[in-house]
C-alpha cells in the first residue's frame, strides 16, 4: 500500500473520516485534529509494512497508530507547555477547512463528554472503553489496536464499565431500586 500511491489513496479515502473522528473527540481545536490525522496516515505510510489482517481490521490497526500518534502529541503539548506555551508551530488552514472542523468538532461533542467522564479510569480499561465504547470497535479489534490478548481486553472492558456505572448510580442506590422494583414491580 505505501509504495502504491493509488492503494494508499483508496485506503486514505476509506478511513480518513474515521480518523478525524477520532481525533476531534480527543481535542477540540480544528487545526490539532488536523495535523493529528496527517500525522496518523503519514505514520500509515511509515508503516504500512507491519499491517497484518490475521491480527485485526485494517480500522483496529489503524486506531492503534491513531492512539500512538494522540499519545505522542500529549506528551509533546506537555513539553511545548512547559517550555513556552502552545502558540508556536501552527499551520494556517483555509476558512472553509476550520469550518468543516469545527462541524465535526461540534458533532463529536457529545464523544468528548464521555472521554472527560473516562478520564477517572485506570490507562488500561479506559483505553478499551474508548475503543469499543465510542470508537466503535469490537473487543477482538480494540484488543488488536492495543497489543492485548481479547480476554484481557474482554475483563477491562467489564471493569470499566462497572467503575462507571458505580460511579453514574453508586451501588446503594441500586439495591435500593432493585428493592422497589421487586416489591412493587416498578420504580415509580
Amino acid at each position: 500500500m505505501a509504495r502504491d500511491p493509488a492503494l494508499f489513496e483508496e485506503f486514505y479515502r476509506r478511513h480518513v473520516d474515521a480518523v478525524t473522528r477520532f481525533m476531534a473527540r480527543r481535542v477540540d481545536d480544528p487545526h490539532t485534529v488536523a495535523d493529528l490525522t496527517t500525522e496518523v496516515f503519514l505514520a500509515v505510510i511509515d508503516s504500512a509494512h507491519t499491517y497484518r489482517s490475521a491480527l485485526g481490521s485494517e480500522r483496529a490497526w489503524l486506531y492503534g497508530i491513531a492512539r500512538n500518534t494522540m499519545s505522542a502529541e500529549r506528551r509533546r503539548a506537555a513539553r511545548e507547555a512547559h517550555l513556552r506555551g502552545r502558540v508556536a508551530g501552527r499551520r494556517l488552514l483555509a476558512e472553509d477547512d476550520i469550518a468543516r472542523l469545527e462541524d465535526k468538532l461540534a458533532a463529536e461533542g457529545t464523544g468528548r463528554r464521555a472521554m472527560a467522564a473516562m478520564a477517572g479510569l485506570p490507562d488500561g480499561e479506559r483505553a478499551v472503553l474508548e475503543l469499543v465504547a465510542v470508537d466503535q470497535l469490537s473487543v477482538a479489534e480494540a484488543a488488536a489496536a492495543l497489543g492485548i490478548r481479547q480476554v484481557t481486553a474482554r475483563g477491562r472492558l467489564f471493569r470499566a464499565r462497572r467503575r462507571l456505572r458505580d460511579v453514574a448510580e453508586p451501588p446503594a442506590d441500586r439495591t435500593a431500586t432493585t428493592t422497589v422494583t421487586a416489591y412493587t414491580g416498578s420504580t415509580a
